[in-house]
């Protein structure tokens, strides 16, 4: 394993760019290369900053190493799928296994019905369940079961809670939250997708009164963004009986806090039981891999003989990698050491830490920004009319900054700071935050407040802040 790279370097003016490109010359080389072929050179529009994106080759735990021997402790968590951080030696036991017999046998096989059993044991609303290759694909699917089952078009989601890049789920994320077509989607599309403001709780329970033709509401339960955008407290229980009362299925987005939140996800925390859940991410173990579980009366369009026995036309559905085995046996074997908690609370125990670190930091810098979150995620807040909430937001004083408060970002500051962390060994998510481990350990947690702080001191230096 090759050793980090050490950097106590203090750049004036400019010189955090500068001794981030000195610092990853290897990283660069393959930035140059990439961008010939791929557009902006990435394959994921979070792996894109200036100068240049990293490129790891390895990882182990909550560590990963570039392509020029820099270690870093890594927050990015792949994409939120690696709970149990990276490599646990018995998943990749369970997938060389696996691997060593085959990748795809185009049958059914033993391991997929583990996995279906695992997560069944785990996700309390999971009466049936079908599996798919990615996130994505299985919000695709909820929407499709929920308009099967209900005959009706449209869809509610909510400004910034994030479902797949597909067509139905881009309206209202990053822009056109007046539900308006974004590139590539046709308007007629997009005019399905009723894209509004959870905070305002009239607007969303009108519509469910009123609106006859909405077959399905989809949300993250703990707001977007994982909370960065949290929830107004008892939303989810108002949202639930809204739509009971409406006949519109209610579709939990679990893709990220499903296993990581509680082995059950949000909906075993809360008690608020949603029709369907989508699952990716921590489900398979850190492998590609999705599902969609929920009421097993709204599977009835996938099931052969339940289609033939009323008459409806049922959903066709294929997928190469529907449940590839080494996915399954990746997942089963994850799911089974989450089971009794213990992951799930040394991840958010840690994240609490690093959360109270980083305020600290902030606090003795009277940089008027916070860090809130809860579970193992982080959000690092830069509005400034957060000044006045100091010192320590609740989700009810959070929400009164509003979508565009608590997502503001002044210009380059969010790219900056992840390049100063990075100089100091550390890697966050770029919006700005992060999912912690239970991989990580206190002494991780120690060097990330620390190279937090300096990379204030390193801002203050450019001038920025």
């Amino acid at each position: 394993m090759t050793r980090s790279k050490q950097s106590g370097m203090a750049p004036g003016t400019g010189g955090i760019e500068r001794a981030y490109t000195d610092r990853t010359p290897g990283s660069a080389v393959l930035a140059r290369r990439a961008r010939k072929l791929l557009p902006s050179g990435v394959v994921h529009d979070s792996r894109h900053i200036r100068p240049h994106g990293l490129y790891v080759t390895e990882a182990k735990g909550a560590h990963k190493w570039d392509t020029d021997g820099n270690r870093y402790i890594d927050y990015f968590g792949g994409h939120g799928a690696l709970l149990l951080g990276h490599n646990p030696p018995e998943i990749i036991q369970a997938v060389s296994e696996q691997l060593a017999r085959g990748t795809h046998f185009a049958a059914s096989t033993e391991a997929e019905l583990r996995w279906a059993e695992a997560i069944a044991r785990l996700v309390p609303s999971a009466e049936k369940l079908r599996f798919h290759s990615s996130g994505t694909e299985a919000t695709q699917m909820a929407v499709r079961l929920a308009r099967a089952a209900t005959g009706k078009p449209r869809l509610m989601r909510f400004h910034c809670h994030y479902h797949g890049w597909q067509d139905d789920m881009t309206t209202g994320y990053a822009s056109h939250f007046d539900s308006g077509a974004p590139a590539g989607v046709p308007g007629a599309t997009a005019a399905l997708t009723l894209a509004l403001d959870p905070y305002d709780e009239e607007t969303v329970a009108r519509h469910l009164h009123e609106d006859d033709d909405i077959a399905a509401v989809i949300l993250e339960p703990l707001g977007a963004a994982t909370g960065k955008v949290p929830l107004s407290p008892g939303f989810l229980r108002r949202l639930r009986a809204w739509t009971e009362a409406a006949g519109v299925v209610l579709i939990f987005d679990e893709v990220i806090t499903g296993f990581r939140a509680t082995p059950g996800g949000v909906q075993a925390e809360t008690g608020v039981m949603p029709d369907l859940t989508t699952m990716a991410k921590i489900v398979a173990g850190g492998l590609p891999g999705g599902a969609v579980a929920g009421r097993a009366d709204l599977f009835d369009s996938l099931d052969f003989d339940a289609s033939a026995r009323t008459g409806r036309e049922k959903i066709y559905h294929p997928g190469t990698f529907n449940a590839c085995p080494l996915s399954a046996a990746a997942g089963a074997v994850a799911l089974d050491m989450i089971a009794d908690g213990t992951a799930c609370a040394r991840a958010s125990a840690r994240a609490a830490d690093l959360r109270a670190g980083m305020n600290a930091a902030l606090r003795e810098r009277g940089v008027a920004w916070h860090v809130h979150g809860r579970h193992s995620a982080f959000h690092i807040c830069l509005a400034p009319a957060l000044v006045d909430l100091l010192p320590d937001p609740d989700d009810a004083r959070l929400a009164s900054l509003g979508r565009a408060g608590l997502q503001a970002q002044p210009p380059d500051i969010a790219r900056l700071l992840r390049l100063a962390l990075n100089l100091q060994g550390v890697d966050f998510s770029g919006w700005p935050g992060g999912l912690v481990s239970a991989a990580h350990t206190q002494v991780d947690i120690e060097e990330t407040v620390a190279a937090f702080a300096n990379a204030l001191d390193m801002l203050r230096g450019e001038g920025v802040l």
